[in-house]
């Protein structure tokens, strides 16, 4: 029997995983954190912990769950001890080999492998798995994210709030489709479209790792499937540019150096959700969406971005699912099985409950 969650280890206490660690003290858990940086002003004990350094694993022995908010690549070494110890696992990465290494380990697993339980993939997949239970046959899902400032400035019109490792390797990693019922690969910074969200014209194109595991789940079930990263328009274009005909991937960190140092991050974004799905519903053909804005909230007395509460509040939220029983307690989760009325139903979920509200906003105060 997989144990209950009442102890949670979570590794990695920068813009999100400081905020996953108070969201699930405030929920209930026990909650130690840990990171390279002496962390001071959080309400649970913080541990040093360097995994640059050999032999610098955590000891996690004495926690029922470990979250892991740290870079991609620390991730299999902390899946497999997980896996080893039985004790659920969670993390947010988008690299696909990485979610495929821990897939591999989770078929005779004592507990819950969770990989992918952040915004996108995450959150998307539940939305996307959710409006297509109400079709059959499914003609398409597509699936839009992304994460911008407010007040755009420049060409780019962008600002690295999030990792500049995950957003290069989105931007350079080939992106898994099923189109036509054929399961391909694609390359990024393709298949330009305009969208519109809330009278904001838009584009979007192909990137890397957002549909987690939903080729897998809806192989021989849909059309068409494919997930596309939102930005201001001419992003694409310029980012192609940049990464193609200058070769900046042919060196992905500095590629990364590069863009954090021109675009900062911001305190004033937006998190932009597009989810559709088109297919019969009593033979006739229809469509549903799922379409949202998401702003900073204040939440334990402190003002945090929408990409950091919309990324910490999904994990958190399938860490209480799993703790609370909702969740079968072991083996492999896959984002596009977790229930989303049950999702929201949680602490953290309801996160996520606001309706579309496309009213003027002035300095992100609605």
């Amino acid at each position: 029997m997989a144990r209950d969650i009442r102890s949670v280890l979570v590794l990695g206490l920068g813009k999100v995983g400081s905020l996953v660690a108070t969201l699930l003290h405030e929920t209930g858990f026990a909650v130690t954190g840990a990171d390279m940086s002496d962390v001071a002003g959080l309400p649970f004990p913080v541990i040093n912990l360097d995994l640059r350094r050999p032999g610098d694993m955590p000891q996690m022995s004495g926690f029922d769950a470990v979250v892991s908010c740290l870079p991609y690549n620390f991730n299999v070494g902390i899946a497999s001890t997980a896996h080893e110890l039985g004790i659920h696992y969670f993390d947010l990465t988008e690299d696909v080999k990485t979610t495929q290494a821990i897939i591999q380990m989770s078929g005779n697993a004592r507990a819950v492998m969770a990989p992918q339980c952040g915004l996108a993939p995450g959150f998307i997949a539940i939305v996307g798995a959710a409006l297509a239970q109400a079709f059959d046959p499914i003609r398409c899902i597509r699936l839009r994210v992304g994460a911008l400032p407010q007040h755009p400035t420049g060409l780019l019109g962008y600002a690295f709030n999030w990792s500049p490792e995950g957003v290069v390797n989105e931007y350079l990693n080939d992106c898994e489709v099923i189109e036509d019922g054929v399961h391909k690969w694609v390359s990024p910074l393709e298949w330009l479209e305009t969208i519109v969200i809330g009278g904001v014209q838009l584009e979007a194109f192909t990137t890397s790792g957002g549909l987690g595991t939903m080729c897998d789940t809806f192989r021989g079930r849909v059309q068409n499937l494919d997930y596309k990263t939102i930005r201001y328009p001419g992003h694409a274009k310029l980012m192609n540019f940049f990464f193609h005909e200058l070769l900046m991937r042919e060196d992905r960190a500095r590629a990364g150096e590069i863009l954090v140092h021109a675009k900062p991050q911001v305190n004033e974004d937006v998190v932009y959700v597009h989810a559709a799905v088109e297919g019969w519903k009593g033979g006739h053909l229809s469509r549903e969406e799922f379409v949202r804005a998401y702003y900073p909230l204040e939440i334990a007395g402190r003002r945090w971005r929408a990409i950091s509460w919309t990324t910490a509040a999904s994990v958190c939220a399938v860490v209480e699912m799993v703790g609370n029983g909702t969740i079968p307690g072991r083996g492999l989760l896959r984002q596009e099985e977790i229930p989303l009325s049950e999702f929201l139903k949680t602490r953290n979920g309801r996160l996520y409950n606001c309706e579309p509200d496309w009213g003027m906003r002035v300095g992100g105060v609605r």
